[in-house]
């Protein structure tokens, strides 16, 4: 089991969608959490810790995980997904960007 930690900003729509399509999957654990202190869960050192890949939908994202975690980031991959915050929750468009994108990297 590989576990996939997802990140947007206030881990409301984005990253809690990515979450809720991975944790149906049987090869892996998934959780989300934001970068903002106003986040509903805000990315802590046990999550960068038990995360075995990092998924971020901006870079903006990368920059603020590098910054406040910089050693703990030394050896997971972080991937930038580039999906704009312009979805709700579980949009249909969402989902389908998320299982391909998400996908690729999984595949590799």
């Amino acid at each position: 089991m590989r576990n996939l930690l997802f990140i947007c900003s206030r881990n409301q729509w984005r990253s809690p969608t990515a979450e809720a399509i991975w944790r149906k999957h049987p090869d892996f654990n998934a959780k989300s959490a934001g970068t903002s202190p106003r986040a509903k869960k805000t990315v802590s050192p046990a999550d960068i810790r038990w995360a075995d890949v990092i998924f971020v939908m901006e870079q903006k994202h990368k920059n603020r995980l590098k910054a406040e975690f910089t050693r703990m980031l030394d050896h997971k991959p972080v991937h930038v997904l580039d999906i704009p915050d312009e979805y709700k929750y579980m949009d249909p468009e969402l989902v389908q960007e998320l299982e391909t994108v998400v996908g690729v990297y999984l595949e590799s």
